[in-house]
């Protein structure tokens, strides 16, 4: 069955390989909370860096999923019936502000552009399972003018009432 929407291989190509860079930062940053502990080092930060680390590269993993799904899809690995069945993107787990307000600057800074790829992606499947049956912003003008024009209408007295 052919797909007929905006989702394209070039699309989902670029956002791949946006992943893949991101996750690779992710690993970098991360796998430093592997390490011993240094010598009077913040319990609570290192429980921060373990929690908020596991958060975000569970997150990494669901969208190079996703993205990967999407691959197959396109080489015709996967039918559009499985895609759809099995490739949703699971919801988002959001960093915690309190263990954020723990963590490097540049640690949030990245956890933050992993939550906005999510979103995007997100936001890509949403339109994608509806099949980016979204009315141009034009249409749903025209709609709601329409609606408008139709309850002026009603609310004017007819030729007998006046």
């Amino acid at each position: 069955m052919a797909r007929t929407s905006n989702l394209s291989r070039p699309i989902i190509e670029a956002l791949y390989s946006e992943a893949l860079v991101l996750a690779d930062e992710v690993r970098a940053v991360f796998a430093l909370g592997t390490r011993e502990p240094a010598t009077g080092e913040d319990p609570s930060t290192r429980l921060a860096l373990s929690t908020e680390g596991l958060k975000t590269t569970t997150r990494m993993m669901h969208l190079l999923a996703w993205l990967l799904n999407q691959r197959a899809f396109f080489s015709g690995e996967l039918s559009d019936n499985q895609v759809r069945n099995h490739g949703a993107l699971p919801p988002d787990s959001p960093a915690d502000q309190k263990q954020l307000d723990l963590l490097e600057p540049e640690t949030c800074a990245l956890i933050a552009e992993t939550e906005a790829l999510h979103r995007r992606i997100a936001r890509l499947d949403r339109a994608w399972r509806q099949g980016f049956d979204m009315g141009s912003p034009v249409r749903v003008f025209q709609h709601r003018i329409g609606q408008e024009f139709s309850r002026m209408e009603l609310r004017q007295p007819g030729p007998a009432q006046r």
